[in-house]
């Protein structure tokens, strides 16, 4: 039994090593980017996909991220967009909508185009799939803080 909890608990050390390794250079150069006014650049180049939507600007890049590099790794990005007060409860909920469907897509893909699968095929029932949804809980979602506790 001991053998197996420290089999559990140095898997979980160094999955969460990883992504610090990985996530930690990121919101550097996000940090970076945004100094530099990139990042704004960027949010301005999404902001037409994400106003379909109903949200803000700044949810573009955090949509984004989330869909190339996953949603492990774009957490953080999306975690410290909601600290920084850009982005509503609403805009997070869509966002997250979008990303349940369509997270990692290149990465997820490129998997499955080993295994034998449709590549093109399966990228685009992925985009569409949250596309749609997300657009259909966009037009439910009217109030822009949804109060979380009286949805439990």
């Amino acid at each position: 039994m001991s053998s197996i909890l420290m089999e559990a608990a140095i898997g979980s050390f160094n999955s969460v090593k990883q992504i610090a390794i990985i996530v930690i250079p990121i919101m550097i150069g996000l940090e970076i980017l945004k100094d530099i006014g990139i990042l704004d650049k960027l949010t301005q180049l999404f902001s037409p996909l994400v106003k379909i939507y109903g949200m803000k600007k700044e949810a573009g890049f955090p949509l984004v991220i989330g869909i190339v590099i996953g949603l492990s790794y774009g957490a953080g990005i999306i975690f410290q967009a909601a600290e920084e007060d850009k982005l509503s409860r609403r805009d997070l909920y869509l966002l997250t909508y979008f990303l349940v469907a369509a997270h990692a897509v290149f990465e997820d893909t490129a998997v499955f185009m080993a295994l034998g699968v449709n590549g093109i095929l399966l990228f685009v029932v992925r985009v569409t799939v949250a596309a749609f949804f997300t657009y259909l809980a966009s037009r439910w979602i009217k109030v822009d803080d949804l109060d979380f506790e009286k949805m439990r």
